[in-house]
């Protein structure tokens, strides 16, 4: 099991506020421990991606963007 070192944030969840990338690049670095490297990097990749492109960033990034639609961001690029 793998979580973002920061915790589970209960205090926002279900708001729709909450950064999803320290638990995206959580399962990436677990899927890169057991040894399944190509997709952790596609992930990582893809979190890059979005934000350098910085379209969708959550308000503690400085953006308006939710939860949902930074993760979908990240899934289509991968």
């Amino acid at each position: 099991m793998g979580e973002p070192v920061h915790g589970s944030a209960p205090d926002i969840a279900g708001k729709g506020i909450a950064n999803p990338i320290a638990a995206i690049r959580s399962a990436a670095m677990l899927l890169s421990h057991l040894g399944h490297h190509a997709p952790a990097q596609r992930i990582n990749n893809a979190v890059d991606e979005v934000l350098r492109e910085g379209q969708f960033l959550t308000p503690d990034l400085g953006g308006k963007s939710t939860t949902a639609e930074v993760t979908n961001a990240i899934l289509k690029k991968i």
